[in-house]
């Protein structure tokens, strides 16, 4: 399945025409796909590659290595978090997978600073940590353009999403798919699932294996450009719009056996809010046709919530 394609320079161009045909085809894609292709997404490519340069370099570490930026008390929000500790929520089966995640860095001296935790920093690579730091403030610009679209499409001021994601608590993880060893348990290296955040930004993958499930039923292969980002709706944004924008279920599956012998890597950027903005139903999301569905709370209750589900907090 190709999934739509939409160019952020026509948002970012200063002609109304443009902008207005990029607003549309991307609120239109996100209530009938929830997952889009953004080209011309601000991205270096000569960042990108350093990125997957040093992420491929951490996890080639031995485990001893890697285990000690594991910080449990964290529940996996910053540092490394070693092989199956995560689960889908809904599932009990571990995803085959080990994962790092580099959270925001407050430069403005806000209070906020005080409710996040330092970044880990890894010795054994001393590039890893400033390209981590470029590469998240490069997908925080791209992702906050992209909320400003939504925010027009759903009639609201352009705005509005600004104060929110300001110093918000967004992560940038970095996730390793280690060969297959041995006959597995399951085809999945990671269940099926929907993201917390509001949106997702994913640059590339080292292989196939992303999967979404459509509106009737059918698990479709996601392919992209490599000059291409992966974009979809989160929960928090779908709980935000009362299902008007969808969070779309995904998975990644194995690859043939003739492949199990190698990883896959991916990068995704989940852009969350600060942990104060609350996730109500618009008022304009909810009307006679589509009575509210979700009960009022915030952002951090609700990421609490779902890190308990998902396996990473007591």
């Amino acid at each position: 399945m190709t999934i739509p394609v939409v160019d952020l320079s026509d948002f970012l161009s200063g002609e109304e025409a443009r902008k207005q045909k990029f607003v549309q085809e991307l609120g239109k894609a996100y209530e009938e796909v929830g997952f889009v292709a953004v080209k011309n997404h601000g991205i270096p490519d000569d960042l990108i590659a350093d990125l997957y340069q040093y992420v491929q370099a951490f996890f080639a570490l031995p485990t001893d290595a890697k285990l000690a930026y594991e910080k449990k008390d964290l529940a996996g929000q910053r540092g490394y978090t070693s092989f199956g500790r995560e689960h889908a929520k809904g599932f009990d089966a571990p995803d085959l997978k080990e994962f790092f995640q580099f959270g925001q860095t407050v430069e403005d001296n806000d209070p906020i600073k005080s409710e996040y935790p330092d970044n880990v920093t890894v010795a054994e690579v001393p590039e890893f940590t400033p390209t981590l730091r470029a590469a998240y403030r490069n997908f925080e610009n791209s992702g906050r353009a992209l909320l400003r679209a939504i925010a027009l499409y759903l009639g609201m001021d352009e705005t509005y999403f600004e104060g929110f994601v300001h110093n918000g608590n967004s992560i940038l993880r970095a996730i390793h798919y280690p060969p297959i060893v041995g006959e597995p348990k399951s085809s999945i290296r990671a269940e099926q699932h929907e993201d917390i955040n509001l949106i997702t930004l994913l640059v590339g993958a080292s292989a196939d294996g992303l999967q979404i499930l459509t509106k009737q039923g059918e698990w479709v292969g996601v392919t992209s450009l490599p000059e291409q980002i992966v974009v979809n709706v989160g929960d928090m944004l779908q709980r935000l719009t009362n299902n008007r924008l969808r969070s779309t279920t995904h998975r990644v599956v194995n690859p043939p056996r003739e492949l199990w012998n190698t990883s896959r890597y991916s990068i995704p950027f989940f852009l969350h809010p600060q942990s104060t903005m609350s996730l109500a139903c618009l008022e304009g999301c909810v009307d006679e046709s589509r009575p509210k569905t979700y009960e009022d709370t915030t952002a951090g209750a609700y990421l609490d919530e779902r890190l308990a589900e998902i396996g990473l907090k007591k």
